[in-house]
């Protein structure tokens, strides 16, 4: 017999007359104040402008549940999508209920039943928060009471400043502060306003008994345009293969995870996917999972036709405890400070060069993959080789795609050999040296690579005691300027020739820790090193080493000090 699929049309007074459920492998409650705002600000203008006009929402995706308590049968929908904004505006009636007293028993039937003996009525919240105990508990004691939100403002606000906290609980408080300041700020328009949030903003759900169904319109939805993460439908599409009584220890994990990479989960899970697959990827996220990970054939280039294989994960427990795995990895390899006992920073210096210098984050699962196989075993030795390969690769103009190849013959490597030191033998790791140094030796300001070599030679100059930890703002100086003034001294010292050929050179180039600030840029050498670099070279070694070393700029210099950061970093390539 073909599922009964409900879908209705509700407008918010009819939405929180049905009972819902937040299930344990939900994910937390993630909106922030531009969303609230967004929420709040929307449905108001669209009440000013025409009070009479209905305001669509979005959508929700439901699991109708059948439940009895106290003898009373009664049906209970499982969030599997729309939480997020049907919390949000149960956290903006309770501001509401306790901004308006004149209203708040009324707005209070929206958020909570009472118990009533005499009618068999038992004691229910609107939304059940089985996301976490704590965060049930904080509704139950911060919104569910009549002026809650007033009496526990200040743990209200100590939640959401807070850094250690639940990050559901965190969210929510600052939800509640948004919806106050709002509702405060059009305190005069309120009485109409309520009237029409209530009758007027609607949404539309749809509903089904089966989870594997609910599951499934929750995937469609997607596909046809609703805006969830890709995520959110892997975490629901394993945990429905999942025996309930490991669904919420699973889900808690996931959520710990979402929590730790934020918006750059899915970001992670790619890099999962690429040590998985070691292809280059073709199709969403999900399309990958689908067709390279969960698939029991893959496509023969060579035959042209598919063949069959065993999957490379199933579904499950099996993809949840990879994932999880490579979680754990991830956090030792960036959180540990490696340096901690051996007072040696290369580690985390090449770590940070990676992060904060390459043009893309393919180092990412490699750097996971070689860890996680073979922890510290010449993992230092491996970081050198992989960015020397990773940047000369894109120094010499070599095509994105090829790149990706090259970092997925980086992972076969790593999966066939079982020592981390005959990994570091492999030709993978080759590069051509001639063509790098020809680029290196020619103009290379304005290329996206020029600042990563000059964190390069920042760090080479660095040594291995002291940690790499540029300004979070710097620009590339020119120490001879780009259009110096007729009567200036560089006018004099270098002919337009001489500025033609090296002005845009490695070795006329500086990082300073500020904006590139043109007019002071322009300055005679020893003005400029008095009133410009004196303050803004500190943290970086090469800067400084110029700075120390050069009392004079003349063509000469210029040409010295080219030979010697070549050289430098000849040195570290070869």
């Amino acid at each position: 017999m073909a599922t009964e699929i409900k879908c209705e049309k509700k407008i918010i007074r009819e939405l929180f007359d049905m009972w819902y459920c937040i299930p344990d492998y939900q994910r937390s409650y993630v909106w922030d104040t531009d969303q609230v705002r967004d929420l709040l600000e929307d449905t108001l203008a669209a009440y000013q402008e025409n009070k009479d006009a209905q305001y669509f929402l979005g959508s929700m995706v439901l699991k109708i549940n059948e439940k009895t308590d106290h003898g009373v049968t009664y049906t209970e929908y499982e969030l599997l999508d729309g939480q997020q904004r049907l919390t949000t505006i149960f956290l903006i009636l309770a501001c509401m209920r306790d901004m308006m007293p004149d209203y708040a028993d009324v707005i209070n039937e929206f958020l909570y039943q009472p118990e009533v003996k005499i009618k068999q009525q038992p004691e229910r919240m609107r939304i059940l928060f089985n996301i976490r105990s704590d965060v049930r508990d904080f509704v139950n004691d911060c919104v569910k009471p009549l002026e809650g939100t007033n009496t526990s403002l200040d743990i209200i606000k100590k939640n959401a400043a807070s850094k250690e906290i639940n990050v559901s609980i965190k969210n929510m408080s600052n939800t509640i502060l948004v919806a106050k300041g709002f509702l405060e700020e059009y305190h005069s328009e309120l009485d109409g306003y309520l009237t029409y949030f209530l009758n007027k903003v609607l949404m539309i759900y749809v509903a089904t008994e089966e989870l594997q169904d609910a599951f499934q319109l929750f995937t469609v939805l997607n596909n046809r345009g609703v805006k969830l993460s890709s995520s959110d439908i892997l975490k629901a599409e394993n945990l429905k293969e999942l025996p309930e009584d490991q669904r919420a220890d699973w889900a808690k994990k996931w959520e710990g995870m979402e929590a730790y990479f934020g918006e750059d989960f899915d970001k992670f899970l790619s890099h999962v996917r690429t040590i998985l697959v070691k292809k280059k990827a073709r199709m969403t996220l999900l399309k990958e999972f689908e067709e390279n990970v969960y698939s029991d054939r893959e496509y023969n280039q060579s035959l042209k036709q598919y063949v069959t294989r065993t999957p490379l994960l199933s579904r499950g427990k099996s993809t949840f405890e990879y994932i999880y795995g490579f979680y754990q990895t991830y956090s030792e390899v960036f959180e540990s400070d490696h340096a901690q006992e051996s007072g040696n920073y290369e580690i985390n210096n090449y770590l940070k060069l990676m992060s904060i210098g390459l043009g893309a984050d393919y180092w990412v699962a490699p750097v996971m993959y070689f860890y996680r196989k073979y922890h510290m075993d010449k993992f230092l030795e491996f970081l050198k080789l992989l960015d020397r390969k990773l940047s000369a690769d894109w120094i010499v103009s070599t095509s994105p795609t090829l790149r990706i190849e090259h970092v997925n013959d980086i992972l076969k490597v790593i999966e066939e050999r079982d020592q981390a030191e005959i990994v570091l033998t492999s030709d993978v790791f080759d590069i051509n040296l001639t063509d790098f140094e020809r680029v290196i030796r020619d103009d290379i300001y304005g290329k996206r690579f020029a600042k990563y070599l000059l964190f390069k030679l920042d760090l080479l100059y660095l040594g291995n005691t002291t940690p790499l930890n540029p300004s979070s703002v710097s620009s590339i100086e020119h120490i001879l300027p780009q259009n110096p003034s007729a009567n200036s001294r560089w006018a004099k010292d270098f002919t337009e020739q001489d500025r033609e050929e090296w002005t845009d050179k490695l070795g006329n180039l500086v990082l300073i820790s500020r904006r590139k600030n043109t007019a002071l840029g322009n300055y005679d050498y020893d003005k400029k090193k008095e009133k410009y670099f004196q303050k803004n070279v500190e943290v970086f070694p090469n800067s400084i080493r110029v700075y120390q070393n050069y009392s004079t700029w003349t063509l000469a210099d210029l040409k010295k000090n080219h030979e010697e950061v070549i050289g430098k970093l000849m040195e570290g390539y070869r």
